[in-house]
Protein backbone atom coordinates (compact mmCIF):
# COMPACT_ATOMS: atom_id res chain seq x y z
CA UNK A 1 0.00 0.00 0.00
CA UNK A 2 1.35 3.41 -0.94
CA UNK A 3 1.10 6.14 1.70
CA UNK A 4 0.52 9.78 0.90
CA UNK A 5 2.93 10.95 3.58
CA UNK A 6 6.31 9.68 4.67
CA UNK A 7 6.96 11.01 8.16
CA UNK A 8 9.68 8.48 8.99
CA UNK A 9 12.64 10.76 8.21
CA UNK A 10 11.19 14.08 9.22
CA UNK A 11 12.58 16.19 12.06
CA UNK A 12 9.75 15.98 14.61
CA UNK A 13 10.69 19.23 16.33
CA UNK A 14 10.49 21.07 13.00
CA UNK A 15 7.21 19.36 12.13
CA UNK A 16 5.59 20.25 15.45
CA UNK A 17 6.76 23.85 15.15
CA UNK A 18 5.41 24.04 11.58
CA UNK A 19 2.07 22.54 12.61
CA UNK A 20 1.76 25.13 15.41
CA UNK A 21 2.51 27.91 12.90
CA UNK A 22 -0.15 26.49 10.57
CA UNK A 23 -2.83 26.20 13.26
CA UNK A 24 -2.01 29.64 14.70
CA UNK A 25 -2.46 31.25 11.29
CA UNK A 26 -5.82 29.50 10.99
CA UNK A 27 -6.90 30.80 14.42
CA UNK A 28 -5.86 34.32 13.50
CA UNK A 29 -7.44 34.37 10.05
CA UNK A 30 -10.70 32.98 11.39
CA UNK A 31 -10.76 35.77 13.98
CA UNK A 32 -10.00 38.32 11.25
CA UNK A 33 -12.89 37.00 9.16
CA UNK A 34 -15.14 37.47 12.19
CA UNK A 35 -14.30 41.18 12.05
CA UNK A 36 -15.32 41.25 8.37
CA UNK A 37 -18.65 39.58 9.15
CA UNK A 38 -21.17 42.42 9.54
CA UNK A 39 -23.35 40.47 11.99
CA UNK A 40 -20.38 39.54 14.18
CA UNK A 41 -18.87 43.03 13.96
CA UNK A 42 -22.13 44.57 15.21
CA UNK A 43 -21.97 42.24 18.22
CA UNK A 44 -18.30 43.07 18.88
CA UNK A 45 -19.17 46.75 18.90
CA UNK A 46 -21.85 46.19 21.56
CA UNK A 47 -19.42 44.23 23.75
CA UNK A 48 -21.57 41.09 23.73
CA UNK A 49 -21.01 38.28 21.23
CA UNK A 50 -23.42 35.34 21.04
CA UNK A 51 -24.65 36.29 24.53
CA UNK A 52 -21.14 36.43 26.04
CA UNK A 53 -19.97 39.68 27.55
CA UNK A 54 -16.51 40.55 26.25
CA UNK A 55 -14.87 41.84 29.42
CA UNK A 56 -11.22 42.54 30.14
CA UNK A 57 -11.03 39.21 32.00
CA UNK A 58 -12.55 37.41 29.00
CA UNK A 59 -9.97 39.01 26.71
CA UNK A 60 -7.15 38.04 29.10
CA UNK A 61 -8.30 34.41 29.01
CA UNK A 62 -8.51 34.58 25.20
CA UNK A 63 -4.99 36.03 25.12
CA UNK A 64 -3.69 33.17 27.28
CA UNK A 65 -5.37 30.61 25.02
CA UNK A 66 -3.85 32.23 21.93
CA UNK A 67 -0.41 32.50 23.52
CA UNK A 68 -0.33 28.73 23.97
CA UNK A 69 -0.01 27.81 20.26
CA UNK A 70 2.32 30.75 19.63
CA UNK A 71 4.61 29.62 22.46
CA UNK A 72 4.50 26.08 21.08
CA UNK A 73 6.11 27.31 17.84
CA UNK A 74 9.29 28.06 19.82
CA UNK A 75 8.97 25.40 22.53
CA UNK A 76 8.63 22.63 19.94
CA UNK A 77 12.07 23.60 18.65
CA UNK A 78 13.94 23.98 21.93
CA UNK A 79 12.54 21.51 24.47
CA UNK A 80 14.11 18.12 25.04
CA UNK A 81 12.36 15.20 23.32
CA UNK A 82 10.68 13.89 26.47
CA UNK A 83 9.39 17.28 27.63
CA UNK A 84 8.55 18.29 24.06
CA UNK A 85 6.38 15.20 23.68
CA UNK A 86 4.36 15.87 26.83
CA UNK A 87 4.01 19.62 26.25
CA UNK A 88 2.72 19.00 22.71
CA UNK A 89 0.22 16.44 24.04
CA UNK A 90 -0.93 18.90 26.73
CA UNK A 91 -1.16 21.97 24.47
CA UNK A 92 -2.79 20.04 21.64
CA UNK A 93 -5.38 18.54 23.99
CA UNK A 94 -6.23 21.94 25.50
CA UNK A 95 -6.60 23.63 22.10
CA UNK A 96 -8.65 20.73 20.68
CA UNK A 97 -11.02 20.77 23.67
CA UNK A 98 -11.44 24.56 23.55
CA UNK A 99 -12.24 24.49 19.84
CA UNK A 100 -14.81 21.72 20.31
CA UNK A 101 -16.41 23.70 23.16
CA UNK A 102 -16.60 26.87 21.05
CA UNK A 103 -18.66 24.97 18.49
CA UNK A 104 -21.32 24.47 21.18
CA UNK A 105 -21.73 28.24 21.52
CA UNK A 106 -22.65 28.75 17.89
CA UNK A 107 -20.84 29.15 14.62
CA UNK A 108 -20.93 30.39 11.07
CA UNK A 109 -20.01 28.35 8.00
CA UNK A 110 -16.52 29.91 7.83
CA UNK A 111 -16.00 29.30 11.56
CA UNK A 112 -16.94 25.64 11.12
CA UNK A 113 -14.51 25.40 8.19
CA UNK A 114 -11.61 26.82 10.21
CA UNK A 115 -12.58 24.88 13.35
CA UNK A 116 -12.47 21.62 11.40
CA UNK A 117 -8.95 22.39 10.19
CA UNK A 118 -7.83 23.53 13.65
CA UNK A 119 -9.29 20.51 15.47
CA UNK A 120 -7.81 18.14 12.88
CA UNK A 121 -4.38 19.74 13.22
CA UNK A 122 -4.27 19.77 17.02
CA UNK A 123 -5.63 16.23 17.15
CA UNK A 124 -2.84 15.15 14.78
CA UNK A 125 -0.31 16.93 17.04
CA UNK A 126 -1.57 14.99 20.07
CA UNK A 127 -1.54 11.62 18.29
CA UNK A 128 1.84 12.19 16.65
CA UNK A 129 3.37 13.35 19.94
CA UNK A 130 1.84 10.39 21.77
CA UNK A 131 3.63 8.01 19.41
CA UNK A 132 6.95 9.89 19.63
CA UNK A 133 9.28 7.55 21.44
CA UNK A 134 12.79 8.40 22.58
CA UNK A 135 15.53 6.97 20.41
CA UNK A 136 17.66 4.61 22.51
Amino acid sequence: MTHLFDLSNIDRKALFSTLWIFVTLNYLYCDLMGLMDVNMLKQYLTGTVEGMYISEDFLLMAALLMELPMAMIVLSRILTQKLNRWVNIFAGTIKTAVMILTLLIGFTSYYLFFATIEISTTTFIVIYAWHWREVQ
